[in-house]
């Protein structure tokens, strides 16, 4: 996302993964993980980048024994249902173009305005996704 980001294209990626993440309810995973990054071209040179998973830890951190397996859940505490609702959407949507196998979804435009230095403005000393290091 990065590098199209850095190239002046606004973009979106996600894909289906494993199917790890049960409701907060209760009942058998029914979504994967499924990340979605997003890298959206600033006039500043700096773009904005967001990666995230809907899990409160990732696969790779249980693989790597980072992470216990108990805590691949959506993340968000006590409003998790919103990583839930979100994943499944994104099982339902590359699910749709991709069918039963796994799928990957990548939207590329170039962009009409430019957001991001609007939103630096704004946020004065934030700290945007992308910005300085990466975290967690």
């Amino acid at each position: 996302m990065r590098r199209l980001a850095e190239g002046g294209l606004a973009a979106v990626l996600t894909a289906t993964s494993p199917k790890r993440l049960a409701s907060p309810d209760g009942g058998p995973p029914l979504a994967g993980t499924n990340p979605i990054a997003i890298g959206v071209p600033s006039s500043d040179g700096a773009p904005l980048v967001a990666d995230v998973s809907m899990g409160r830890v990732t696969h790779g951190d249980v693989l790597a024994g980072l992470a216990p397996p108990d805590e691949l859940v959506p993340f968000g505490g006590d409003r998790a249902f919103k990583a839930f609702a979100l994943a499944v959407g994104v099982e339902a949507l590359v699910g749709a173009l991709a069918g039963d196998e796994y799928g990957a979804l990548l939207l590329v435009a170039r962009p009409e305005h430019d957001s991001v230095a609007s939103l630096r403005a704004l946020a004065g000393s934030v700290r945007l996704p992308g910005d300085g290091p990466r975290c967690g």
